[in-house]
């Protein structure tokens, strides 16, 4: 309720009175900052951190290690509720009422909004203002069940094992940040071929935003504090580009200003002041008659008065992945708004989750115009994968309170269809016992056909799995998540430069069955692949006159034994392969999973240097081929990341502190 101005000269002093103790009553029940959880997302996806200084415990009472390469102070994550609890140091104390101050001028100001915004010389009046803001749960966040593992004290020799390994990360870091720095600085991404910049993003500077929390946890302060002051002078309402990806803009520029403000504590308020510029752009394009976000955005267009409604061909993952980021920024600035604004599309995919002709799951691409979900294509992989990894995050981030959308519902029938329909058992000449996630179709007569294809996007399912296990008391699916998990080890192993490629096929067995080893049904297979290229245009180097001998035609296709076609060959500096190979040895403490993700970060680093960084790779069956002229921003937000995470200490971002 608000009380018109023009009236106010009348009001009694009693009406003055009783007016403001409901404001201080009213705004006292929006504030969820109970929850002690921070987010750094991605992924998406992709969503897609939380950072400390090297290898620093998160528990105050332990003494770290430190990163022989590193010469900062150890850095202890606190309870992220602003402003922090019982500080004592006097510095602290100004920092924590500096933040307190800001996110009540963002709260008063949000509070009194009538729907119009101002971005530098245009102005913003939504068309389809929200009348039911929708609002936090008042409850006290639910007590979570721990995630992590409890890893008993480490032998010297392992130790010194490990920070030899997390010096070589960093230094893979340093390397490609000192060459973004030098080539591409408040640019969106280093041409690490070329020496130059490429803008994808925007314009904004996405490689320097959504590294910001790698940058925190390396114990890179200087750098952290030079890249912050450079992000103060962005300018979201400024750019050469009349399109806005909000999905990418989501998660790279909100995601990584949140991530490094409560991975600082929020020692630094600008991260937050930037969050909420950009969260105030990306909210316009809600303005839609149904509140369903525009999510490839004429943003130009939009500020200029034009009429927007969402679109009739949306890719999932990219509506459906918006939830943690914008929630935490309504439970650090106090305005619900941008919790509303998701809440409306996750009540939507609940309704309809099992209407599908998937039932638990949603295809890839759907009418968000209006609100039909009638696709026939299915994958956790690409172009749906962070919706559902976000799901267990978002419970966590609310602390288990999620009276408004069940999550944990939702979270538990996607993972019981995908058990049933996704997840496939492939076969594999050594036998190993291994999962992975594919593609579904399903036919106009409804029949469900499984496409065993294994993607990289998808590699983030064990990750997920193994969260889900835990955070939901499905014990057994911690079992289930290790062969996911593995599954992605495998496929880096099989490949001639150990990385597994962008999108590969093979042969799925019965689920639960022995799954032998069929050589005949393999070549049989192959030769299938073999006929394909060589009636294909682009195959003309692999026609085949006479029939080869079998190993010379998997020689020639260049496929490990077992893959039988790969589709994409290349590796684009991702992440999700060690994401999960980290999360699941956080949850388990499984002591070989370091080997396997040091085995997988020097194939990486050998394949992708350049001179000046990191660059992707055409061609992961052709040892040292031909780099691409492209390091996206996850490769230092995210990869190198976790590569650092998992030889650090099991204090430094702990899972049951932090949602990544």
């Amino acid at each position: 309720m608000i009380l018109p101005r023009r009236r106010i000269t009348s009001l009694t002093i009693l009406s003055l009175f009783l007016f403001t103790v409901w404001y201080l009553y009213d705004i006292s029940t929006i504030s969820t900052d109970d929850v002690r959880t921070a987010i750094r997302s991605g992924v998406k996806s992709r969503p897609k951190d939380a950072k400390l200084a090297p290898d620093t415990p998160a528990q105050p009472d332990a003494v770290p290690d430190q990163d022989p390469s590193a010469d900062v102070s150890p850095t202890i994550i606190v309870d992220t509720r602003p402003p922090p609890p019982e500080v004592e140091d006097a510095q602290q104390i100004e920092a924590a009422q500096q933040v307190q101050a800001a996110q009540q001028q963002a709260s008063q100001k949000n509070r009194w909004s009538t729907g119009q915004y101002t971005f530098g010389t245009r102005k913003f009046i939504a068309k389809y203002p929200v009348k039911d803001m929708r609002q936090f749960s008042n409850g006290m966040p639910i007590e979570l069940p721990k995630l992590q593992y409890a890893f008993d004290t480490e032998t010297a020799e392992a130790k010194d094992t490990r920070l030899e390994r997390l010096v070589a990360v960093k230094e893979s870091f340093k390397h490609s940040w000192e060459g973004y720095k030098k080539y591409a600085w408040l640019k969106d991404e280093l041409r690490p071929v070329g020496r130059g910049s490429h803008e994808s993003f925007g314009g904004w500077a996405a490689t320097l935003v959504d590294s910001l929390d790698t940058l925190w946890i390396m114990g890179m302060k200087e750098e952290f504090d030079e890249a912050v002051e450079a992000a103060k002078g962005i300018d979201f309402t400024e750019s050469g580009s009349s399109h806005l990806n909000v999905f990418e803009t989501t998660i790279r520029y909100l995601g990584g200003f949140l991530g490094a403000y409560d991975i600082s504590d929020g020692k630094y308020p600008v991260l937050l002041e930037k969050a909420t510029q950009v969260g105030e752009l990306l909210y316009c394009a809600f303005d839609t008659p149904n509140r369903m976000p525009v999510t490839r955005w004429p943003w130009k267009e939009a500020l200029e008065d034009a009429a927007q409604s969402a679109s009739t061909n949306t890719i999932v993952a990219e509506i459906g992945s918006l939830t943690l980021e914008f929630s935490r920024l309504s439970q650090l600035t106090g305005d619900p708004k941008y919790f509303d604004a998701t809440a409306r599309i996750m009540s939507e995919f609940q309704k309809t989750q099992a209407l599908t002709k998937l039932p638990g799951l949603w295809p890839t691409t759907v009418d968000a115009k209006r609100l039909t979900f009638d696709g026939t294509g299915f994958t956790l992989g690409g172009m749906a994968d962070s919706l559902y990894e976000y799901l267990p995050k978002q419970y966590m981030l609310l602390g288990g309170r999620t009276e408004s959308v069940d999550y944990q519902g939702m979270y538990k029938y996607a993972i019981t269809a995908a058990m049933n329909h996704v997840f496939f058992q492939p076969m594999v000449p050594d036998g190993a016992d291994i999962l992975l996630s594919g593609n579904v179709d399903v036919s106009h007569t409804n029949d469900i056909v499984l496409q065993p294809n294994g993607q990289h996007l998808g590699c983030y399912a064990g990750g997920m799995v193994g969260i889900g296990a835990k955070l939901f008391d499905q014990p057994e699916h911690i079992y289930m998540a290790r062969k996911l998990v593995d599954g992605c080890i495998w496929a880096y192993k099989n490949m001639p430069t150990g990385i597994m490629p962008e999108r590969f096929q093979m042969i799925a067995c019965e689920m639960n069955s022995e799954c032998t080893w069929d050589e005949a049904k393999y070549e049989n297979k192959i030769r299938d692949t073999e006929a394909k290229y060589a009636s294909s245009d682009s195959g003309e180097d692999m026609k085949t006159p006479v029939k080869k001998p079998f190993e010379q035609v998997l020689k020639d296709l260049r496929l490990g034994k077992g893959v039988t076609d790969i589709e994409d060959r290349r590796y684009i500096l991702r992440p999700e392969a060690i994401e999960s190979v980290f999360i699941h040895y956080r949850l388990t403490g499984d002591k070989d999973l370091p080997d396997a993700a040091w085995k997988m970060f020097q194939s990486i680093e050998n394949a992708t240097r350049t001179e000046i960084a990191n660059a992707a790779i055409e061609d992961v069956t052709v040892v040292g081929g031909e780099k691409v002229d492209s390091m996206e921003s996850f490769w230092l937000a995210e990869t190198l990341k976790y590569f650092y995470l998992i030889f650090s200490e099991p204090g430094v971002v702990n899972l049951d502190k932090f949602v990544l």
